[in-house]
């Protein structure tokens, strides 16, 4: 498995706390490829969990992620832990952080995933059974446009400084993890996992971003069809709520 983080653990090492935190490029020195406005930088999201019975695929780690995988690094590193425990550690703690966690827990647990799981609650997935679960997304390193978190726009799988970023790691991953259920967070990471023709995928969950927040709300039933602006298609999120669970229910254990 290709994993960057001893090419780029001296570099982490050197920069201050606030350096990473003001500038989680390092001033372009965690730079990996660059075409035109987007550019791909390093951060510690490597690590991959070859046990996990599910893999939650998001669209690229932002910069709020990448500078919580650094530092976590750097801690790591800094206490001369060893680079596996350090790759490990920095993912698991920035994976899907923030108000995008809670959003993702709920929506796992509105499609019944914890009781395909056997377990209590989805939250377990990001602490006491962080072991059935593999963070990931379709572009493993953060992509940035413009200087600005990539969210999808222009198309990752019609432009080839991304479409390399899926061939290169996250058909690696899909190897690695060939018996494991797929849930793409939002249409970006569903297009990544069809070019590969995964099989075992479950698609249709809004992405957990704050810019999602009225799907989100709609998708978990806290906000009526009438109240919905008119960006958001209740048609399909109905379409694909009801999906999900059928197939969730339809799953062996």
């Amino acid at each position: 498995m290709k994993n960057l983080l001893s090419r780029f653990s001296n570099v982490i090492v050197e920069a201050s706390i606030a350096q990473i935190s003001a500038d989680p490029t390092l001033a372009g020195k965690l730079v990996l490829d660059q075409d035109g406005p987007l550019t791909v930088t390093y951060a510690p999201f490597d690590y991959v969990n070859t046990n996990a019975r599910v893999v939650l695929v998001g669209i690229t780690p932002g910069r709020q992620q990448a500078v919580k995988a650094l530092l976590e690094a750097r801690r790591g590193l800094v206490a001369k832990n060893e680079l596996a425990a350090v790759s490990k550690s920095a993912k698991e703690t920035a994976s899907f952080s923030g108000s995008m966690r809670t959003s993702l827990i709920d929506m796992l647990a509105h499609i019944h995933l914890s009781r395909w799981l056997g377990i209590g609650s989805c939250g377990e997935l990001f602490s006491a059974r962080a072991d059935l679960v593999h963070y990931t997304s379709a572009l493993r390193y953060p992509v940035y446009l413009n200087g600005l978190n990539y969210s999808g726009t222009p198309a990752m799988v019609s432009t080839p400084l991304l479409r390399r970023q899926i061939f290169d790691f996250l058909t690696e991953e899909a190897r690695m993890l060939p018996n494991a259920v797929w849930v793409p967070l939002g249409p970006a990471p569903a297009s990544a996992l069809a070019m590969l023709s995964r099989d075992g995928v479950l698609d249709g969950l809004p992405h957990p971003s704050g810019a999602n927040g009225e799907r989100i709300a709609y998708f978990l039933g806290r906000k009526e069809r009438q109240y919905l602006s008119a960006k958001t298609n209740a048609a399909k999120l109905d379409a694909a709520r009801e999906g999900l669970i059928d197939r969730m229910l339809g799953l062996k254990t």
